[in-house]
């Protein structure tokens, strides 16, 4: 059984965590995030620390325990540095551009796939890559996954969305019988 619960977890400067019931409001330079957390779990604050703690005995409480410190501990580094995830676009004909909080896709369909970045996200395309960056460590990798979505990479030509340092298992294509 993991014990990830038990590691304590720093708050670095220029970061305020502050608790209200069950709602933690993480503050840094880069902006603000909260989190509601389940009542079976507390947390407790310690000088430039805090550890998250059991309250209940139950068959989910240590995934929440566990689960809850590395939110928080990912809203901090979300406050502090930011995430970011890059998408690569491949196949003759697909392009990608933006304008303003709208991305225009053309992925091969018969219309242009047309997709509005989420609040709180920036998004930059260069030439194929696109780079989803934010704070929410959540949000950033939702909209990436549902823009992978859109068109997958596919195994036979490797035409589609992948991330950027994703290995595509290639597959052979069809042999002739002569």
């Amino acid at each position: 059984m993991s014990r990830i619960g038990k590691k304590p977890v720093a708050i670095p400067e220029g970061v305020t965590v502050t608790t209200d019931k069950n709602l933690v409001t993480v503050v840094g330079p880069k902006g603000t995030l909260t989190f509601e957390h389940h009542f079976d779990v507390s947390i407790k604050f310690g000088e430039k620390e805090f550890t998250v703690e059991k309250e209940a005995k139950g068959k989910n409480v240590p995934a929440l325990w566990g689960t809850t410190a590395r939110v928080i501990e990912n809203m901090i580094e979300g406050v502090t540095t930011g995430f970011k995830k890059q998408l690569e676009l491949n196949g003759v004909g697909f392009r990608m551009a933006i304008a303003g909080k709208t991305i225009t896709l053309a992925l091969g369909f018969s219309h242009p796939v047309i997709v509005e970045v989420p609040a709180g996200l920036d998004v930059v395309i260069e030439g194929n890559t696109m780079t989803v960056s934010g704070i929410d460590k959540h949000a950033v990798g939702q909209f990436s996954a549902n823009i992978r979505a859109l068109k997958p990479v596919e195994p036979y030509k490797g035409k589609g969305f992948k991330y950027v340092g994703e290995h595509v298992r290639r597959k052979e294509g069809k042999k002739s019988s002569k």
